[in-house]
């Protein structure tokens, strides 16, 4: 099970991206789209400070990055969660592990495999550290409750050598299809758009069930 085009998008309009190391915000220096020494090489702490002197060179160093970190990410969420995901379940669990590297701790994920998806989705809320976080746990929810997957372009920021971002103002934006053509090898066609899902969601039917709508 690997995430899918849109989950891609998805985490990283959440991370952003910055071709160059900087300090999050508990201080560990990281790289591109979220990368940390945590996940593996490069170490963001080694790299040269500041921005790179070719923009488009850092750019797709990030997404180089990332391709190789995801992977690690999607099998312990694989891992962790016991029960079969709908493909929008799991990209809303690889976001938020991702993030939080959390999946095998998570409340989330005992409600999940204890079969109460309503439960889990709730508990996407209990980790709000920090409070800045919030619109990004809620993003994950919904699109592990409903499918609603959040669209738009890519910031990309910059960083000064001392690691802080200007979060002022991105440098460049980037469109879904320049983002997809980063993730990809070269000289792979890109799909057509997902489309939603034609069955509703267990949200959907659970929502009619009690408005008396439901389809039987």
């Amino acid at each position: 099970m690997q995430t899918t085009d849109r989950g891609l998008l998805a985490l990283i309009r959440h991370e952003g991206v910055v071709p160059g190391p900087y300090l999050d915000v508990k201080d560990v220096w990281t790289f591109g789209i979220g990368h940390t020494a945590a996940a593996g090489p490069p170490d963001p702490a080694r790299m040269p400070r500041g921005m790179p002197a070719d923009l488009e060179t850092g750019i797709r160093e990030a997404f180089r990055v990332f391709r190789t970190d995801l992977a690690a990410y999607e099998a312990e969420v694989l891992r962790a969660v016991k029960l079969p995901l709908e493909m929008h379940e799991f990209d809303a669990l690889v976001s938020f592990h991702y993030n939080t590297g959390g999946i095998a701790k998570a409340a989330l994920t005992r409600h999940l495999n204890a079969g109460n998806r309503a439960a889990a989705a709730a508990a996407f809320m209990g980790w709000l550290k920090p409070a800045a976080i919030r619109s990004r746990r809620e993003a994950e929810r919904d699109l592990f409750a409903r499918g609603s997957y959040p669209t738009g372009t890519i910031p990309v920021w910059s960083v000064d050598r001392n690691g802080k971002v200007d979060f002022s103002r991105p440098i460049r934006r980037l469109s879904e299809a320049e983002a997809m053509a980063l993730l990809r090898p070269s000289g792979t066609p890109m799909p057509p758009p997902a489309q939603p899902a034609t069955r509703p969601s267990w949200w959907q039917r659970l929502a009619s069930f009690f408005t008396g709508k439901e389809n039987k």
